[in-house]
């Protein structure tokens, strides 16, 4: 079995070198921003929400740590395709995953499990949910 750490480490490595809906969204029905003071990491996003609640496109622009970044990419590709219920289920199980111990993190995660890692680290558990918080902002702000 792989080590969750050399995991968590490649995962973060590639979505913060080449990340993944990394472009504004033309036309978008929601955007947001978000910001870490802690790290400096800025961040906004933009999807197109389809009459039937199903997350048609979604991007992100911005500036960040490789934690940030990575964790916006993987939630992106993601989401994409998702409906708004399915994807406020995935931010639930994403911030379990990432704070609490105990929880084993949801198979749903796919690829969001590999940050699960951030729990180890408490002071990154703010850059890895930013763009979360920035997609429920978006979703409470159309």
């Amino acid at each position: 079995m792989a080590d969750p750490r050399a995991l968590y480490q490649a995962v973060i490595l590639d979505h913060n070198k080449h990340p993944r809906n990394f472009h504004a969204v033309q036309p978008h029905s929601h955007s947001a921003d978000g910001h870490n003071p802690l790290c400096g990491d800025q961040l906004h996003l933009e999807m197109r929400v389809d009459g039937d609640g199903q997350i048609e496109a979604i991007g992100f622009t911005g500036d960040g740590c490789a934690i940030s970044m990575a964790s916006t990419s993987i939630m992106t590709e993601a989401l994409e395709g998702q409906t708004i219920e399915s994807a406020l289920a995935l931010f639930e199980a994403f911030h379990a995953a990432i704070t609490d111990q105990s929880v084993e993190p949801d198979p749903r995660l796919g690829q969001l499990a590999a940050l699960a890692g951030v729990r180890d680290y408490p002071m990154r558990v703010k850059c890895a949910s930013l763009p979360w918080h920035t997609l429920k902002a978006a979703l409470e702000h159309e």
